[in-house]
């Protein structure tokens, strides 16, 4: 099972998303491709994709990851949990230190929800922190140095030990994202 996993205020929807389940169903149509719309609370939403983790493992199909943003912070999780191999696209490291500014009423554009995030939301997201990667071997980690989000540096000290491409320039979204979808399929071992 190959688990799409998008970012804060995101969908199956964004571009990544649909340019990935563009190239697995051309050239993996066997392959399980599962791009849930993640709910608005972290909880709920770390128990869809555990729930989508545990079906995998009980058929006995092995675990692939593509994480973007906060779905990176969210795939570290569940590849050091629950094995598998991850790629990681601009992740973010510490989302719950940038909470605050984020606190309040939030959009997501994709789905058309309004919905309120509170401090209690950072609590829950600071819980699936992985603080120390155990199983770097399980992971690609993609960056540009241009993310106007996200310090991509903490990234590189977070994953240095990991396979890592560091791109100059960019943008939070991974400009040519589809450049990289041959590398990552071979990398998540999808044949």
């Amino acid at each position: 099972m190959l688990l799409y996993i998008h970012g804060f205020n995101s969908s199956p929807q964004s571009d990544k998303a649909r340019v990935t389940a563009e190239y697995i169903s051309t050239h993996y149509p066997q392959l399980t491709l599962h791009q849930p719309q993640l709910p608005s609370s972290p909880t709920a939403a770390m128990a869809l994709l555990e729930s989508l983790c545990l079906s995998a493992i009980a058929k006995g199909e092995p675990l692939a990851f593509i994480g973007s943003s906060l779905g990176g912070y969210f795939s570290s999780y569940l590849a050091e949990r629950f094995g598998g191999r991850a790629v990681l696209v601009n992740p973010a490291i510490k989302p719950f230190e940038l909470f605050e500014q984020f606190v309040g009423p939030q959009y997501n554009p994709y789905t058309d929800e309004h919905y309120y995030l509170s401090m209690d939301d950072k609590d829950d997201v600071a819980k699936y922190d992985t603080a120390v990667i155990c199983h770097p071997e399980r992971f690609l980690v993609l960056l540009q140095t241009g993310d106007e989000v996200l310090d991509y540096r903490q990234a590189l000290h977070k994953y240095h030990h990991c396979e890592l491409y560091c791109q100059p320039g960019g943008d939070h979204s991974f400009v040519g994202y589809q450049q990289h979808l041959k590398k990552i399929c071979q990398f998540l071992q999808l044949d």
